[in-house]
């Protein structure tokens, strides 16, 4: 007898719809699994059988044929014992067609028939539903991630035995309840705040542009100048996840098992800071079957690189498609896939090996060639990608012990909310989020200059050697100066302001 059960596979974050076909005949007692398994899938055959056995269910003892359809997708991971045993119970009889019809079957088994928790459960849901599939079981310790779903019938098991009373009829299985995991935008368990920093008056007011804006920012100063002190209280400055940003970073730290039932959705926005030492690999992700790296589980957050001259050339180089595009490719051998990376890179660096070639005090004792080839760890094209460039001057004394209190994030974060507010209606309909993603046609279009500001940006584009991505990013900084100052058109004092922060390409071009 043949019984046909439904599953998913993932390929990134796009789903495959899985046939799952158990043929039960007579013959020599043989459990054959085709269809490109990896390891974990082939030895689906032991965990299956043991559990229907101490799930008090009949396991065949038969000629027993599993092919997992399309044969020429990889199938990995344990995700299809579940679909495999229900399969069997189909085809000897022993669960009614009719009940598991159309409906997707992802899990894990125990060999104690328990069905255990997997990776990946809230993207494969959404792809089950985008495959026209109208229910899907899952595990039940992977329930608040299936209650996110809207539009989809989700059912919770937590063993084999609850299954099958459910698929012969003799049990209700109740679907997840949506409103039991409700969205709600969590407030930062942190300390960090802006009013305590104390001076750094232009740090804190380009910090507030890249947010408003979301655009990239490198920050060059000498050893204790307060760089890392300023980069990690930017998420406080950040705006507010819309639910379907939630989601969207939820599937990716799903897919790479970083959710737990205690936190079944991200609701604030990321911040990764991964070690100089990282390889490229670990920023892009990899494995012979990729899995997320940092600059996707940045997605819609921050990644901050400090002492960014001090990585890998060829992580550092990875960069650049994603902080142009807004996803990164991940080729393998095995496989070719897609992840979403759209990120707020935010970069500190010295601007030497000793650190003090900025310094106003502290003399650098670091050669001109040690200077530039330090520099020139960070390529051109690189830097080009990074909107804004900022110097970080040290503290004065006086500021240090100023005991006036300076201006906490919450309000800072008022006005960035404000300025994606104009943003989001500026580019209604058009899948662009912020300024920093507007392409060449939007910025034609929303960052026309008067005449006495175009004279200005041609004097800085020849004075500065600036490249043509250069010029345009210049063009973006000013359109979000202009939306903090609530100004609809693009003033030369906001062009002014956004010229300053290019004052290191001079610097790394020399």
């Amino acid at each position: 007898m043949l019984a046909i059960i439904n599953s998913v596979a993932l390929q990134g974050l796009k789903g495959q719809k899985i046939k799952v076909e158990v043929d039960v005949s007579n013959g020599l007692p043989a459990l054959d699994l085709v269809g490109l398994p990896d390891s974990a899938v082939r030895e689906a055959k032991d965990r299956v059988r043991t559990a229907i056995k101490n799930s008090a269910l009949e396991f065949p003892v038969k000629r027993i044929t599993v092919n997992l359809a399309p044969a020429d997708i990889k199938k990995e991971g344990p995700v299809y014992d579940l679909p495999i045993a229900v399969g069997i119970l189909g085809a000897t009889g022993q669960i009614h067609e009719a009940l598991y019809s159309g409906v997707a079957f992802i899990g894990e088994l125990s060999l104690d028939g328990s069905v255990r928790s997997i990776h990946g459960v809230l993207p494969l849901i959404l792809a089950a539903r985008k495959l026209g599939l109208k229910g899907v079981v899952i595990p039940r310790e992977n329930a608040p991630e299936g209650a996110l779903v809207e539009d989809m019938e989700v059912f919770a098991v937590s063993s084999l035995a609850e299954l099958a009373l459910a698929l012969r009829g003799e049990a209700e299985l109740e679907p997840v309840k949506k409103e039991a995991y409700p969205y709600r935008q969590e407030q930062p368990q942190t300390i960090v705040d802006f009013a305590d920093v104390q001076g750094q008056l232009t740090a804190k007011r380009a910090l507030e542009v890249a947010a408003a804006g979301g655009h990239n920012i490198l920050m060059m100063g000498s050893p204790g100048s307060g760089k890392t002190m300023l980069a990690r209280r930017i998420p406080t400055i950040l705006p507010d996840l819309t639910f379907a940003e939630a989601i969207e970073i939820t599937q990716i730290y799903s897919l790479a098992g970083q959710l737990t039932n205690h936190q079944p959705i991200i609701t604030s926005r990321p911040f990764r800071s991964p070690h100089h030492t990282s390889s490229a690999a670990s920023l892009v992700g990899g494995g012979r079957f990729p899995r997320p790296g940092e600059i996707s589980l940045a997605h819609h957050g921050v990644l901050f690189l400090d002492e960014l001259p001090e990585f890998h050339k060829d992580a550092l180089e990875a960069l650049r498609q994603p902080l142009e595009d807004g996803f990164i490719s991940v080729s393998r051998v095995a496989a070719s896939i897609d992840y979403p990376a759209s990120i707020m890179l935010v970069g500190a660096a010295n601007p030497c090996p000793c650190g003090f070639l900025l310094d106003p005090e502290k003399d650098c004792i670091c050669t001109p060639y040690q200077v530039q080839r330090y520099i020139n760890r960070i390529s051109g094209p690189l830097l080009d990608r990074i909107d804004i460039h900022l110097e970080v001057p040290k503290v004065s004394y006086a500021e240090l012990t100023d005991v006036s209190p300076g201006e906490p994030s919450a309000a800072i974060k008022a006005r960035v909310e404000e300025a994606r507010g104009r943003q989001r209606e500026r580019f209604k309909d058009s899948g662009i989020t912020c300024n920093a993603s507007m392409g060449s046609r939007e910025v034609r279009r929303y960052c026309r200059l008067e005449a006495s500001a175009a004279k200005l940006l041609q004097d800085a584009f020849k004075r500065l050697g600036l490249s043509a991505r250069a010029h345009n990013r210049i063009l973006k900084i000013a359109r979000t100066i202009a939306d903090l100052d609530n100004q609809k058109n693009i003033l030369t004092n906001h062009l002014a302001e956004a010229i300053q922060y290019r004052g290191l390409d001079r610097l790394f071009r020399n």
